[in-house]
């Protein structure tokens, strides 16, 4: 028996115990997903088309690995303009092996997780719960860390970093991640934006304010 499933904007002719590669989905490794969108099943009993979905059809499968797919590099130059630029992208991809084709409305033995993609986010966010700022700063204003920009600052809500908390606890690995995902070049570090966010929580002021006053004054602040 095989069945044509729909996930991720994409279709995949799957077979029980094959293992595909499909767009990012939640949950972790060894979690239990389904894919509720069956375009076709096939067998011994003949075919059946959906429309546009097969009613009553499911396919269980289990998370083997999140992963990411190849590097995918985009250059662009601009003829006698001394003009060019090269990005990489790695689409992030969710490993599955196919556990059972459900027809009937049959339900999975296991509990599973209805499968949709989800963009990637933060280990760091997930973990750490808002702690509110002190001296009536606002935590969610990213730009009062030094180095922080407008650009940047998009960047990073775009990317689900959204206060000042997230960045606190990020760890060197999590420095070096957000460095390659987000090209920061490695203004994190350089910057020092997680010792700024600890200080911005402990209520003292941001490190930018600081060097304009003494800019201003001439004198060690």
């Amino acid at each position: 028996m095989f069945a044509v499933i729909k996930t991720g904007g994409k279709q995949y002719r799957v077979n029980p115990d094959d293992v595909v590669s499909v767009e990012k989905l939640e949950g972790a490794i060894g979690d239990t997903v389904v894919f509720p969108e069956i375009l076709m099943v096939g067998g011994e009993a003949g075919l059946s088309l959906g429309t546009p979905t097969v009613a009553g059809a499911t396919v269980k499968a289990e998370i083997v690995e999140q992963t990411r797919d190849d590097k995918v590099i985009a250059f662009k130059k601009r003829r006698r303009q001394n003009s060019k630029r090269k990005i990489g992208h790695r689409q992030h991809q969710t490993v599955v092996r196919i556990a059972e084709i459900l027809l009937g409305g049959a339900k999975p033995a296991a509990k599973a997780a209805k499968a949709e993609p989800k963009a990637a986010a933060p280990a760091a966010a997930a973990a750490v719960a808002d702690v509110p700022a002190a001296g009536g700063l606002d935590a969610s204003n990213l730009s009062l860390i030094s180095g922080i920009g407008p650009t940047i600052e998009k960047k990073l809500r775009a990317a689900g970093v959204t206060s000042w908390n997230e960045i606190a606890a990020w760890t060197e690995a999590d420095i070096a991640k957000w460095d390659e995902e987000l090209a920061l070049h490695g203004r994190a570090a350089r910057e020092e934006w997680v010792e700024q966010a600890k200080e911005l929580l402990a209520g003292k002021p941001p490190r930018a304010k600081v060097d304009q006053a003494e800019q201003a004054s001439g004198k060690d602040l």
